[in-house]
């Protein structure tokens, strides 16, 4: 600091009435305050945990009752409270297919669908499709063919591939549909495109188009 008379004087803390030892105190309290969340005004922190909710489902030809969290998935429903783990959690964001199940006869991802959504409606699952000593006929066919190796994403292939030939004998077109007013037929373009939203790491897409192929012959 400048002096009248000139000479430097050595700056002191209490020159402008602060000390090192405020400092450091009015620094601790405004960390303090910073860490406290500001309270939300859209709800209240006494806000009750939503009720459960009674949701019927006929899951692989059975009734079930269950009384569920109403933000509970399809796809937790199925596997945590039905114990159908059949049905896997992949991404669990709709991106890769592994829990597709059939709902009032169409393919839906379980894990973007609410359970209580679908109060009262059929839901088949792998399990549902045919078993160890009666294979369904696509299931039949993915092992003939090699469909699968690690075998994760399969449940929702399968389904989704069943689906799929269901969909193609109603007559629904997809994006390789060229002409919309011929009826769609199963061919290459039109079972890969209906199913591109199952994904394989493994890559046994030919695989899978082979047993969906054989299906599909039967059917015709």
């Amino acid at each position: 600091m400048l002096a009248q008379d000139g000479s430097h004087d050595e700056m002191k803390e209490d020159d402008f009435g602060v000390t090192r030892r405020g400092v450091l105190v009015g620094g601790s309290a405004s960390v303090a305050v910073a860490a406290v969340p500001a309270a939300d005004a859209r709800t209240s922190p006494r806000e009750p945990v939503p009720a459960a909710t009674s949701v019927t489902l006929t899951v692989n030809g059975a009734k079930r009752d269950l009384a569920l969290d109403p933000r509970t998935t399809l796809l937790d429903a199925l596997r945590e409270h039905l114990r159908l783990t059949g049905t896997k959690k992949g991404c669990d964001h709709g991106q890769c297919g592994a829990c597709t199940v059939i709902v009032e006869g169409r393919r839906i991802n379980s894990c973007l669908s609410l359970a209580v959504m679908h109060d009262g409606d059929e839901v088949t699952t792998i399990e549902g499709l045919g078993t160890p000593g009666k294979l369904h006929p696509m299931q039949a066919a993915f092992v003939k063919h090699d469909g699968y190796q690690c075998g994760y994403c399969t449940p929702g292939q399968i389904c989704s591939a069943v689906a799929v030939l269901d969909e193609i004998r109603a007559g629904i077109p997809s994006h390789a549909t060229r002409d919309l007013n011929a009826r769609p037929r199963a061919t290459n373009d039109e079972m890969r495109e209906r199913m591109s939203g199952n994904i394989c790491r493994c890559g046994a897409y030919s695989n899978i188009l082979d047993a969906m192929t054989e299906v599909a012959g039967r059917r015709a």
